[in-house]
């Protein structure tokens, strides 16, 4: 028996029911006799931990997780709580203090759902997006002066290392390699931002010679919101900076249909802490205990998190049942359905259940 360790942080808003709903198909996946077992270890870390306490998480929350075989996180933010504090208190101390610099984003149409772009469908639309996840625009560096005067200064410093481009652009290559296309596009600003987006530009250079198989391209982060609308069968791999990723992963969501079934995965390539993996979603308060939460970006990051685990075959076994259920039109009222969680959970652990491969 395989018996992996998971901290689940369901935090704010939606996230709670959503990962709610992971834990029973994790369940599911394992009640199958596939030599799996999934033992879920539930934090309440969130924005009413910091109500109570003053801080999102405890002081120790790092080392708290570090033991545990992956991190199951479900969103942060709260409408009476400053966005900077929720998500530089909770979510990026753990990025970058497990140096989860991966960050990975795919973006597929899923049977049953539809694109808002005309004449797309099934397979027109299929990418990985790689997002810088340590540094760069998000790095932190910068400050404010002469509060509330007219002078007044804020700076928002971006931080590019040679070796955290490098590493970036290496796992960008070596992920396009192993996608039938071998094709990818990387995204900077370079004609504006002549400094640290020129060295992006050029290391993406160094680092294509190390795999001659891999066809790219370069696109100014402008230019490729029009590709990804205008012409999205062009594109397979995508590999930009933390903020330009950040964006345009949302617009690949909204693209495939809805963020409600658009994944994340944090990942720490070396395996030296736990990655993290959560919905793009965020906490939607507007939906929050309406029971319509769409759990499949939710299903489909667990199904990330298996195969970062090595558990290919359950991975595999869940987006079958995933894809089955949407094609089936068991679908949430953000993709146009009319199913609750609740309905669309129990229809993927039954889809599981009947999985024979």
């Amino acid at each position: 028996m395989r018996n992996y360790q998971i901290a689940a942080i369901p935090a704010d808003g939606i996230g709670p029911e959503v990962i709610e709903a992971g834990a029973e198909v994790l369940a599911a996946l394992g009640q199958r006799g596939d030599g799996v077992d999934f033992k879920l270890k539930f934090f309440d870390w969130g924005s009413d931990y910091y109500k109570k306490h003053g801080v999102m998480m405890p002081e120790d929350g790092l080392e708290q997780l570090k033991p545990f075989d992956a991190i199951y996180f479900g969103a942060v933010g709260a409408p009476d709580v400053p966005d900077h504090v929720t998500l530089w208190g909770l979510r990026l101390p753990i990025c970058q203090g497990f140096d989860q610099y991966a960050n990975v984003r795919p973006t597929k149409i899923i049977p049953g759902i539809t694109s808002p772009l005309r004449n797309v469908g099934v397979g027109d639309l299929d990418w990985v997006i790689v997002r810088e996840n340590s540094e760069g625009e998000y790095s932190g560096n910068g400050g404010r002066a002469h509060r509330g005067l007219p002078e007044e200064v804020g700076t928002e410093v971006a931080i590019f290392t040679r070796v955290g481009v490098t590493r970036i652009m290496r796992y960008a290559f070596k992920l396009a390699q192993s996608r039938p296309r071998k094709q990818l596009t990387v995204v900077t600003k370079s004609n504006a931002q002549r400094h640290g987006m020129v060295m992006w530009d050029e290391i993406a250079a160094e680092v294509a010679q190390e795999f001659p198989d891999v066809t790219w391209d370069k696109m100014l982060v402008d230019a490729m919101t029009v590709r990804m609308t205008l012409h999205p069968q062009s594109l397979d791999t995508i590999v930009a900076t933390n903020l330009h990723a950040d964006i345009l992963s949302d617009l690949a969501g909204a693209l495939a249909g809805s963020l409600g079934v658009a994944p994340t995965a944090n990942i720490d390539p070396e395996k030296r802490f736990p990655s993290m993996f959560e919905p793009i979603h965020g906490s939607a308060f507007d939906i929050t205990g309406k029971g319509i939460a769409n759990p499949v970006a939710t299903f489909w990051t667990t199904a990330q998190m298996l195969d970062h685990l090595g558990e290919t075959g359950s991975s595999s076994r869940l987006m079958s049942a995933v894809e089955k259920v949407c094609e089936a039109g068991i679908l949430t009222p953000d993709v146009g359905g009319k199913a609750t969680t609740r309905e669309v959970t129990d229809a993927v652990i039954e889809a599981i259940r009947g999985s024979n491969t």
